[in-house]
């Protein structure tokens, strides 16, 4: 099970002199996202920023790049199966918006396959007048014939869903009693046909949380109105969110009810015969499938119990109508090691598969159990140098699709099947760039508490040790997400060709070794991926790969608020920095859009004690007019409804007014992925490269 509510898809302290809620804020009028004043402000840094960079003399050669790659139709169409078809979404030059279109198995196979068009999001969004963005279709298991359309205008989180026949592929007429809902950070669940769980927006002030998700679940039936659905459950008002939400075991379903009372701990609730059973597991575990009546569990942290003793970041499991009957005896799956984690865990007919990271590179192993229960395990033959990844597999079938890549080899999909564990190769990229001149290297920092920290370094086999090279340097860190190695055309064609070094950090706060690396950097912990960051950094220079003149660095969301704190406690560091989307004020992020549901990770600002340690790092907050700072480029979406575009907005003006030179790029719709179709994309692509070589090849 994956969580709706999305997380952020990466030393000196400022000293307060009194109650922070006593200082003036300047710039909260910024906060006001469409406001007239605020989009006069953001249009003036746009076009002063737009200028500068695409000053650059091989800007359109970058925008050309990027196009080809975005556009290239020979990229792989990644499909999933519904029923016995296979379905894409695809973007080119022809379909900016996208298509959502099918094929059969045996096309698909073929170089070039022949597909039927499902829904052309262009042709819908120029009917309507709509700038619609897809944002997903979720069909009802195991009929497969209606599914329910989410719809976002301009790609912000919240989505208008509507009710589509893959039969006639078309949404369904309202006449025939069509599922639908306004916009709204909506939760909906197939139960059966004409049944959906479905938290949303109610309208009567009350439905939502804190973060913004809903609050309540309850079961829609077809044919009655919105305002008539039964409530199920009802979450309290602090929690991140509640859901309804279905697994099957092949084709029996097993329908359950979550509320997340932070990003990572939630009550789990089995809905039976109009009753909710709470679930004896441990809160801050994580639910990962329902396999021959067993559910399946990955435990955040170590547990205790009659059954015995399991150690952090192992999945167990046990049969759910024990659960139910809370008959807590858990057994083992499987358990990491100190140097590998589980990646992903993928349920087929007959087969479980753990895509294991050993030392932040991929290994796929089969499991099944033989006649005694017990589990026999066989590794799938891959590389062992690359990143690994599931990205098609369904419990009534025993094939699935496995993705393998590297920093320098292109994706490829492979077939595999659960019996003959034989990858057969059905898709390749090209390459897209010249790879052969690189190479990859894995080295070890060692952060300041002693702790030794990966990451992956791509650079020409050639390279100097001179210190000069351009380098740019970049990380996550943060709500347990992983950085593995994969290949990137645009950084290929756009950086490394272009004499530059590009780096990968497995910092602390993400999923690298499992919990403990995330939990290592959490709440007053949070310095750590910040030492981290600044010890690979370090090492690079004295490796003589690059020098502070010649390193940038990259990253976005959660990343964007590394950067923010990277430059602000060491600007000494860095020479250029490029901060997307990001969390900068984080005395005011939990009260702007989904922030309230990231205070599991950072802490809640309106605590005193958690204040402490969250405003030694805030980098809105630890700005100082009389220190010299690198020349940042900020960037957001006027429409990112996740995170604030106000935190850019006024850490920009804040930086402008002590007279630092900054960068500022808003682009006017495109969601948290910043980019609303691959024009956009390819532009803002583009800008990050131009600002980047015209900062570190001086």
């Amino acid at each position: 099970m994956k969580r709706t509510f999305l997380p952020l898809c990466i030393a000196g302290a400022l000293s307060m002199a009194g109650p922070l809620q006593a200082q003036e804020d300047k710039y909260l009028y910024l906060e006001d996202v469409e406001g007239e004043v605020p989009m006069a402000w953001v249009k003036e840094q746009n076009a002063v920023s737009k200028a500068e960079i695409k000053s650059y003399k091989g800007f359109d050669s970058l925008v050309s790049n990027s196009l080809a790659v975005l556009n290239d139709k020979e990229r792989i169409p990644y499909a999933t199966h519904i029923g016995n078809k296979l379905y894409n979404f695809w973007k080119d030059e022809t379909h900016t918006r996208g298509i959502y279109r099918r094929t059969t198995m045996e096309e698909y196979t073929k170089a070039e396959p022949n597909w039927e068009t499902v829904l052309d999001i262009d042709a819908l969004g120029k009917k309507e007048s709509v700038n619609w963005v897809f944002k997903g279709m979720d069909c009802q298991y195991p009929q497969n014939e209606r599914c329910l359309v989410s719809l976002s205008r301009g790609g912000a989180d919240a989505v208008e869903v509507r009710e589509f026949d893959l039969t006639t592929n078309d949404f369904v007429p309202t006449k025939q009693q069509a599922f639908f809902l306004k916009e709204a950070k909506s939760s909906l669940s197939w139960i059966d046909k004409d049944q959906l769980f479905v938290g949303t927006d109610f309208g009567d002030g009350n439905s939502m949380t804190d973060s913004g998700y809903p609050r309540v679940v309850k079961l829609w039936q077809r044919g009655t109105p919105l305002n008539e659905a039964k409530t199920i459950y009802s979450g309290d008002k602090t929690s991140v969110a509640v859901q309804g939400w279905v697994l099957f075991d092949d084709k029996t379903p097993l329908s359950l009810v979550t509320e997340a009372h932070t990003f990572f701990t939630s009550s789990h609730y089995v809905y039976l015969n109009d009753k909710l059973t709470k679930l004896p597991i441990p809160e801050d575990a994580e639910i990962k499938g329902y396999f021959k009546g067993n559910l399946f569990v990955e435990l955040k942290s170590a547990l205790t119990s009659e059954a015995g003793n399991f150690n952090q970041g192992a999945i167990v499991y046990a049969p759910v109508d024990d659960l139910i009957a809370q008959k807590v005896d858990f057994k083992v799956f499987v358990s990491p090691t100190p140097s590998a984690s589980i990646s992903q865990v993928s349920f087929t007919k007959s087969a479980v598969f753990v895509n294991w990271l050993d030392n932040v590179k991929g290994k796929l192993v089969r499991y099944q159990q033989d006649a005694k229960g017990e589990w026999q395990h066989t590794p799938v033959p891959f590389d062992a140098n690359g990143a690994l990844s599931v990205v098609d597999s369904g419990q009534d079938s025993d094939d699935l699709f496995v993705n393998y890549t590297s920093f320098l080899e292109p994706p490829s999909l492979y077939s595999v099947n659960s019996q003959r564990l034989t990858p057969s190769k059905i898709k390749g990229m090209p390459q897209r760039f010249a790879a052969d001149k690189f190479t990859t290297e894995q080295y070890f920092a060692t952060s300041k508490d002693g702790t030794k920290v990966p990451y992956f370094v791509v650079k020409a086999k050639d390279l100097k040790l001179n210190g000069s090279n351009p380098t740019l340097l970049s990380a996550y860190g943060g709500f347990e997400v992983s950085r593995t190695p994969s290949y990137s055309a645009i950084i290929g064609k756009n950086w490394l060709e272009q004499g530059g070094v590009y780096v990968l950090a497995n910092i602390r706060g993400g999923g690298e070794y499992g919990p403990a690396w995330h939990q290592a950097a959490i709440k007053e912990n949070r310095h750590k991926a910040f030492e981290d960051f600044e010890a690979i950094a370090e090492d690079l220079i004295a490796r003589k790969i690059t020098s502070s003149q010649h390193l940038g660095i990259q990253g976005g969301s959660n990343g964007g608020l590394l950067m923010g704190a990277a430059f602000t406690r060491r600007p000494d560091l860095y020479h250029a920095v490029v901060c997307q989307v990001p969390l900068l004020d984080m005395y005011r992020y939990n009260k702007l859009l989904a922030g309230a549901s990231w205070m599991g990770e950072y802490g809640n600002p309106d605590i005193p004690a958690e204040w402490d340690y969250i405003k030694t790092y805030s980098p809105y907050h630890n700005l100082h007019k009389d220190v010299k700072y690198p020349k940042v480029f900020f960037t957001t979406s006027t429409r990112d409804d996740r995170v604030h575009p106000g935190h850019a907005r006024k850490m920009v003006a804040k930086m402008k007014e002590m007279g630092t030179d900054v960068l500022y790029y808003e682009n006017i719709e495109g969601g948290h992925a910043g980019a609303a179709d691959n024009q956009q994309a390819a532009e803002l692509n583009s800008m990050t490269f131009a600002y980047l070589l015209q900062q570190l090849k001086k």
